[in-house]
């Protein structure tokens, strides 16, 4: 072979090895990138807190809001929490002194249900059901006039800056405040755990439609389990 052609074989070949190693490279830091982010999402939602919405005696009891089989939900949501009271919230509804203390439509709510508003409602029934109250502390309350618990901001601030990204969650009613605390958990980019025998409501058929509404159209977001399933993976991981 003439001696410019080998040069420029020497040259052809140099350039192919450093091609390979750039590519080897990129393979390699893309498979690294590929980790830290796997990883990162593991850490995002490996630390969950148990958030049990709204069990309390005014829905326990015999009063116009009572749930019926909040009883049955409560066995679930009782193991939960006494297993981890350090990593449980109970949210509290709280009704306003009267219809007139209400912004907007609450005015107009409160109007049908004035027996539920403070003044006339017995202040212990606000309480969470006595199984529960016994776990605070170190259990939270955490108080809200909505069905929400995210509205104001300060719940998820105070689990941001604690780390939480996945949202176990339990209580009632399914189709009300259950539904709205998950909607609020997705829309804030928390995973969400229901545990679907530890949730109640006073209608079977919403009940269900809720369930199957978190589980089928937001099934990225929300996985559904039993109560002892999620403790078994619990105890696995």
């Amino acid at each position: 072979m003439p001696e410019p052609c080998r040069g420029e074989a020497r040259r052809l070949s140099l350039n192919v090895r450093c091609l390979l190693e750039l590519c080897t490279t990129a393979a390699v830091f893309d498979a690294f990138n590929t980790q830290i982010a796997l990883e990162g999402r593991t850490m995002l939602t490996a630390k969950w807190l148990h958030l049990c919405v709204d069990v309390q005696r005014m829905f326990a009891e015999n009063t116009p809001w009572r749930v019926s089989w909040m009883p049955k939900a409560l066995d679930g949501i009782l193991e939960v929490a006494s297993r981890f009271p350090e990593r449980t919230v109970f949210t509290r509804f709280i009704p306003p002194p009267s219809s007139a203390d209400a912004p907007g439509m609450w005015s107009t709510y409160y109007e049908k249900w004035p027996m539920m508003t403070r003044t006339r409602l017995e202040p212990a029934l606000v309480d969470l059901v006595s199984d529960l109250q016994r776990l605070v502390p170190p259990a939270r309350i955490f108080d809200k006039a909505t069905y929400s618990p995210w509205t104001n901001g300060r719940l998820h601030s105070t689990l941001s800056q604690q780390g939480i990204g996945t949202i176990v969650l339990t209580g009632g009613e399914t189709d009300v405040c259950v539904l709205a605390a998950a909607l609020g958990a997705i829309d804030l980019g928390y995973k969400v755990i229901l545990l679907k025998d530890a949730v109640c409501s006073t209608a079977d058929h919403t009940h269900d439609a809720a369930v199957e509404l978190l589980g089928g159209r937001f099934s990225v977001q929300v996985e559904l389990m039993l109560v002892e399933q999620w403790l078994s993976s619990v105890q696995r991981s």
